[in-house]
């Protein structure tokens, strides 16, 4: 089983927090629309004996696309790969490009599960974070969206300066209100280069505190999980039958191809990657040509993957797997190097998967980077 993961590289305004590839002029939307519908028949042959389990359109804001466009995509995939008879597919939307119209119209198409762009309830929030949509807009959205889709899933960012722990609890109260089966939330990161950069280096907004948002994090694991919600991966939460399928392929070492500007592809050996430009991605598939760079991944690559994947879900990092793929050399590295994090109570071992305990889980990707085998 595999996915295939489409990249609309187009945004009406840029999020400040934002470091993902998209461009704010829609001068080139048609002419995309055509490339990626170009690029998924001229990369068939890469999937020629894989079932498509899910297709996923991510961004960017695929919601800017017209609907048509969007079935234009999936039948293109239809018609040139071998797709499951009930595959999951996700478009991601912003509450802005939600209006009942656009749900209904939605609804009747091969589109099946919506991830919507929530962020926060909070209007100072929005504003700050310059999102195109607010508070009003997330809550007629969902209670609309609800109405016409079973599987919805809503991201909501913590740690935000100024948001207390009672308005984060907030936040998740008005979430679970809609009865949503799958919530993902991130910690409010400041990228270089973004514009919530140069807003804290201004002194125009306070940097986000580690305290804080280690606090909300455990704030919103608590409260998700007395409401049934399973915290399968860090930042993901679902109720039974609604993890999302695409998002755990990845995390579980999948195969999956990466269509449009700046998407990642991964066949279990190689990685590779499209070039983040539109006019450049434009000109090569025009031209027939693929604008990829690949990698050959090293074993040491592929353990470090195994590594930082396995220990943010659910399913760990299996021992018996290190030793079976890597080596016994591998095994006794890794034994090595979670001693002090065992000792520590930041990780546990049963029945030989290794995981991170509750207090560990916040401390996951700088526990997983100590874990990594280097070539040093």
């Amino acid at each position: 089983m595999s996915g295939i993961y489409i990249h609309i590289p187009f945004c009406k305004q840029a999020c400040n927090y934002c470091d993902f590839h998209f461009s704010t002029s829609m001068k080139k939307k048609d002419e995309m629309v055509l490339a990626l519908a170009k690029e998924i028949v001229i990369r068939k042959d890469e999937f020629q004996n894989d079932v498509v389990e899910t297709i996923y359109f991510g961004g960017g804001t695929p919601s800017v696309l017209s609907t048509d466009e969007i079935n234009s995509l999936i039948n293109t995939v239809y018609d040139n790969y071998n797709v499951a008879e009930n595959p999951e597919i996700t478009l991601e939307a912003n509450p802005d490009d939600l209006s009942t119209e656009r749900i209904i119209e939605l609804s009747k198409s091969p589109i099946n599960r919506l991830s919507i762009g929530i962020q926060s309830f909070y209007e100072d929030d929005l504003k700050m974070m310059n999102r195109a949509h607010n508070s009003a807009e997330a809550i007629n959205c969902l209670t609309e969206a609800t109405k016409y889709f079973d599987n919805i899933s809503l991201d909501l960012i913590y740690g935000i300066p100024g948001l207390t722990d009672e308005m984060w609890k907030k936040n998740i109260e008005t979430a679970l209100s809609f009865g949503i089966p799958h919530i993902s939330s991130y910690a409010l990161t400041v990228e270089p280069k973004t514009a919530l950069r140069k807003l804290i280096d201004t002194g125009k907004i306070t940097e986000p505190q580690d305290e804080v948002a280690s606090n909300h994090f455990m704030i919103l694991v608590d409260m998700l999980e007395k409401n049934d919600f399973i915290h399968y991966e860090l930042s993901n939460f679902g109720k039974e039958g609604y993890f999302s399928k695409n998002n755990s392929a990845y995390w579980l070492g999948k195969k999956y191809l990466g269509i449009g500007p700046s998407a990642h592809s991964y066949d279990g050996e190689k990685r590779g990657w499209n070039i983040a430009n539109n006019s450049l991605y434009l000109k090569s598939i025009q031209e027939n040509k693929l604008p990829i760079e690949t990698e050959i991944l090293t074993i040491s690559d592929r353990y470090n993957e195994y590594i930082m994947t396995g220990l943010r879900t659910i399913w760990g990092v299996s021992l018996e797997r290190i030793e079976k793929e890597f080596g016994l050399e591998y095994l006794n590295y890794l034994k090595k190097q979670s001693h002090k994090f065992l000792n520590d109570e930041l990780v546990f071992i049963e029945n030989n998967i290794l995981k991170p305990t509750a207090k560990g889980k916040f401390l996951t990707d700088g526990i997983a980077s100590d874990l990594f085998y280097l070539n040093l």
